[in-house]
Parts: C-alpha cells; sequence; structure tokens
C-alpha cells in the first residue's frame, strides 16, 4: 500500500511539474508608472491570461528590468519578451518608424496616428530592419500631437522660439531647430529634472507624460495647437520568444492587439476630455499660436525635414520615398474613411 502510495504521490508531483512547466511566462520592459501611454501593454497582459486561463502571463515592470534607451537592446539580448521604446531614443537602431515622426504629417487624431503606424509597421522593410534585433513589431502606442509647456512669457511667435532650449526628440528637435530653438533628446524620465535645473526652457511631450513626468507642474503656459508632430514608441517582442509560443499562446496574443488599443484609445480619450480642467487646476495658461505663425513654423520645418530624411534613407538603402508616400496615402484613406 505504502508503495502503492508513492508510485502515486510520484505521479501527482510529476504532473504538477509539467504544469508548471507548460505555463508561459513573459516578462515586460517598460518606465515611469503605469498611465494612459501603458494603458494597451497592462490591457494585453490581461487579455492573454483570460484567453490561455492564466498559462500565458506577462510581468509588466516600470524601470526595473532595462532602462527606457535600452529597452531593445533588452529584446535583442533576450534579456525580455516585450518591451516599449520611442524611435527618437535611437533613430539610428530603428530608421523605418522614424519616418512617422515627420514634423506636420498632418495626423489630426489617435485613430489616424493609429492607422499610419499600423501601416508602417507593416511594411517589409520595417520588419527587417527589427529583425536585426530579433525584434518583432507588435503593436504602437498612439500619441496625439505634441505641444510645449514652459516658464516665463510664453512662446508665441518663430522669433520667441530662437534660442529656446526645448526638450523634443527625433523629427520634432530637427523642426525645432529649423526656426532656430536648441533642442535636448533627455528621455521622458529626465524631463522634469532637466526643466527644474534650467538646462531646458519647454518641454515637448502629449498630455499624459505632461501629467506623469510631472512637467505641468514646472509650467506657466501650454501651447494649445502648434501641434508640430509627435513621437512615434512601438510595442515589440522577442522574435526567439514569440516563435517558441504555442500555436494558443500565439494567436491569444495576436487577436489581442486590436483589444488592446481599442482599450487605450477610449481611456486616452477620456484624459483629453479633461485636459482643459487639469490646466485650470495647475494655474497654466492656454496658449493658442497664430495659425500665420504655424504656417510660417511648418514651411520652414517641414518640407526640408521630410527631403533630408527620405534622401538620407535612400542613401542607406532603404525604400525612404515609399515609405513615406504610405504614410501619406494611408492618412488620406484614413481621413476619407472619416477616422
Amino acid at each position: 500500500m505504502t508503495k502503492y502510495l508513492s508510485g502515486a504521490a510520484v505521479c501527482a508531483l510529476s504532473f504538477a511539474f509539467v504544469t508548471e512547466a507548460a505555463a508561459t511566462e513573459w516578462n515586460v520592459s517598460v518606465w515611469g508608472k503605469r498611465r494612459a501611454f501603458t494603458e494597451h501593454v497592462e490591457k494585453i497582459a490581461e487579455l492573454v491570461s483570460e484567453k490561455t486561463g492564466g498559462e500565458f502571463t506577462m510581468n509588466v515592470s516600470y524601470g526595473g528590468l532595462s532602462k527606457n534607451r535600452e529597452n531593445l537592446d533588452g529584446i535583442s539580448i533576450g534579456a525580455f519578451e516585450m518591451a516599449q521604446f520611442c524611435a527618437g531614443y535611437h533613430a539610428d537602431k530603428n530608421r523605418v518608424v522614424t519616418v512617422l515622426e515627420l514634423p506636420f504629417l498632418g495626423v489630426e487624431n489617435l485613430e489616424q496616428e493609429r492607422a499610419v503606424s499600423k501601416a508602417v509597421y507593416a511594411h517589409p522593410a520595417a520588419a527587417e530592419e527589427m529583425a536585426q534585433w530579433n525584434a518583432k513589431l507588435l503593436m504602437t502606442s498612439p500619441m496625439p500631437q505634441y505641444n510645449l509647456v514652459g516658464t516665463g512669457a510664453p512662446r508665441k511667435t518663430l522669433e520667441d522660439f530662437k534660442g529656446m532650449r526645448v526638450r523634443a526628440t527625433g523629427g520634432l528637435g530637427k523642426a525645432f531647430e529649423a526656426v532656430g530653438a536648441v533642442p535636448t533628446s533627455v528621455t521622458a524620465t529626465e524631463a522634469y529634472q532637466a526643466m527644474e535645473s534650467g538646462v531646458v526652457d519647454t518641454v515637448a511631450f502629449a498630455q499624459h507624460a505632461h501629467l506623469s513626468f510631472g512637467t505641468i507642474n514646472q509650467a506657466t503656459w501650454w501651447t494649445a495647437n502648434l501641434n508640430p508632430g509627435t513621437v512615434n514608441c512601438p510595442v515589440v517582442v522577442n522574435i526567439d520568444a514569440y516563435e517558441a509560443l504555442s500555436d494558443a499562446e500565439r494567436e491569444a496574443l495576436d487577436s489581442s492587439v486590436d483589444e488592446a488599443l481599442d482599450h487605450y484609445l477610449a481611456n486616452y480619450g477620456e484624459l483629453l476630455k479633461k485636459w482643459d480642467s487639469v490646466l485650470a487646476e495647475k494655474g497654466v495658461e492656454k496658449v493658442e499660436i497664430d495659425p500665420a505663425v504655424i504656417e510660417e513654423f511648418k514651411a520652414l520645418a517641414a518640407a526640408p525635414a521630410r527631403d533630408a530624411w527620405i534622401a538620407d534613407m535612400e542613401a542607406q538603402g532603404l525604400p525612404g520615398q515609399e515609405l513615406y508616400d504610405l504614410v501619406v496615402s494611408t492618412l488620406a484613406d484614413a481621413k476619407a474613411g472619416g477616422s
């Protein structure tokens, strides 16, 4: 009887071990704190767990696994299975998606940003470039057009922008440089300190980031309608980890992308609705830039940045013109469809 029980116990333990070994657990590297910018990551973790009965789970880490500028490197060596990063942090590593950071593309809302990002991510050149880092583009992190917060007198004209020290990365940095500003690409988590210490006069962020990283608390004014462009921040997965998933797990992940993005857009929409009350609560002046000034800014920054980007990409063997044209046509289709 003892011998029989021992055998049963061994079988039970073996079954438990196999069950435990069959579960899949991913580590996900993001930064800052949970906010509108990370809601799709949190949602997809929730969805894959639900769809697999808890057999596929994700541990979302806010800065505990990697620095934000090093997330793509971490993916490439398999330090974690999923990560979020922003193209402007290392434009040389993700050249293709920087087309989405060109200034004054004409994107008007989050749905349009989602559409153009999805189109670029699906382009073979984007997949090929990310594969060099053992990364697969999973989904974007749609953000509204960036705007400035600053201290002192509001910057309302191009003359005011001259010499302005602004936290702006990627294509936005180049746009401000075109009108005489001095851009710096400190990370989002460093922006508050840079503003507080006077390293920068102004910070270009989307609304959620001005809140999350505290720059709105330093500000006396915010530009409501400058809208020079935005930053593109993909969520990627390690290719080896993705391919190691079971068919059911992979289906759970892939089928959750659109659901997670729908949740993200709805959540962000609520933030935008209450933005004016946030400004009033914090005593921040809402500055409307004269449309003629914006057009002047666009004339100086948009075409030169576009032409330089296309030429640079083509010189590196990438289809720069094709990628830019893809953004333009996708955006036109989105607008025609009512997005």
